[in-house]
């Protein structure tokens, strides 16, 4: 499970920021917390509140960009630059990163101090009675080389003084077969956020789900009784593969969600293009969920209520708060419009982001706001600016 992230100079975020999803021995336990393997008290929900242009896609960016490089970054050119941009102030100031997380029931902590075209400092510590590194790689400017030390790491020395300057060492250590790399180079996040912000929720978007849901067919049925269940109208969802023939692949087809709709006395099998947005979105929104509960990962995910009424909030999120849909506690990180969330979960589990005159955003969890109380209204003193948060007119 995910215990925290912080970074700093990434994009209108200049200071250090912190997401800790940690409670309190006095914090209630409720479907939405749990204990992880390492025996603290986490939150399995994060909601992030505030204004437009507040930060909040950008709190969420470290996320899968962490992901993505640990993982992938082995994969990308050996000129490419690496994929983040520096607060616009800061242009020539590395960005630093660490995220702590329990794995293999151990708590680990990843840093990365890097600009976009080199990795400065990567390091990653195992707690035993305290954090002792696994290996550190350092560039040393003088020589223009890496100097690497290891503990219990596996790669050989010699291949991770050339580890590419625009790639993880775990990542690189994973082609070698080294078997903590190889199990940590998995896709832990799902995330509907990418380097340019979120993706758009098109006919794009429909393939890409549909095509999940056809490798998937339990999750295919899961989401088709889900959707029927949340009244929006259908009675199932069947995916087919239909032509999408081009001048260069005139063979070529694709899968495509297709809803069915019964009356009293008609029955009619309609195209998603046709659907609402709101049942398109949430189509696509549980090809992220479904699979991310399966595997007890992380899902991130931009205005997580796009195009839903807010009573969908609850049932949707109520998919990781029940131990029958989510047994392995997978976690769910979302920006959200709905301030009706404020009524559902509680306050260590909300995020406030605002940006000052000089564009830094700057964020902190509901529960470190001076003067709030357990009995508090959290809705109604939000929306009277009680809290900050919120668009100043």
């Amino acid at each position: 499970m995910l215990h925290s992230y912080s970074f700093s100079n990434f994009q209108s975020f200049r200071e250090k920021t912190t997401v800790d999803l940690h409670l309190s021995q006095k914090t209630a336990m409720t479907d939405w917390t749990a204990v992880a393997a390492t025996s603290e008290r986490l939150s399995k929900l994060m909601a992030i509140i505030g204004p437009n242009g507040s930060g909040k896609t950008a709190l969420l960016k470290p996320l899968p960009f962490l992901n993505w490089f640990i993982a992938s970054s082995f994969q990308s050119q050996p000129d490419a630059l690496i994929p983040l941009a520096p607060h616009f102030a800061m242009p020539d100031q590395p960005s630093e990163f660490e995220v702590v997380l329990d794995f293999d029931g151990k708590l680990w902590r990843y840093e990365l101090r890097c600009t976009q075209k080199r990795v400065l400092y990567e390091a990653l510590y195992q707690r035993r009675e305290r954090f002792n590194y696994v290996f550190v790689r350092e560039w040393d400017e003088d020589s223009r080389t890496y100097k690497v030390k290891q503990q219990d790491f596996g790669m050989p020395p010699r291949e991770a003084r050339k580890v590419r300057e625009n790639a993880s060492l775990i990542s690189t250590a994973a082609q070698y077969g080294v078997p903590l790399a190889s199990r940590m180079a998995t896709d832990y996040v799902v995330s509907n956020v990418h380097f340019m912000g979120r993706r758009s929720l098109d006919d794009t978007a429909l393939v890409s789900a549909a095509k999940y849901f056809s490798s998937r067919p339990e999750h295919a049925a899961k989401m088709a009784t889900l959707l029927a269940s949340w009244d929006l109208g259908l009675s199932d969802v069947e995916i087919r593969e239909i032509p999408a023939a081009t001048p260069e692949e005139p063979s070529k087809t694709v899968w495509y969600p297709f809803g069915r709709h019964k009356s009293a006395k008609s029955e009619a099998l309609l195209p998603f293009a046709v659907e609402s947005s709101g049942t398109q979105g949430a189509f696509v929104l549980l090809s992220n969920l479904l699979q991310t509960l399966e595997v007890g990962g992380l899902a991130v995910i931009d205005e997580f209520e796009n195009d839903l009424h807010p009573h969908m909030l609850e049932p949707i999120l109520d998919l990781f708060g029940n131990p029958a849909t989510n047994p392995l506690n997978a976690q769910l990180i979302f920006t959200c419009h709905a301030i009706e969330v404020l009524n559902l979960i509680n306050k260590s589990q909300v995020t406030l982001v605002e940006k000052s005159q000089d564009c830094d955003s700057a964020a902190c969890r509901l529960d470190e706001v001076q003067g709030i109380r357990n009995d508090d209204n959290y809705y109604a003193k939000y929306m009277a600016g009680a809290y900050g948060a919120v668009p100043n007119f």
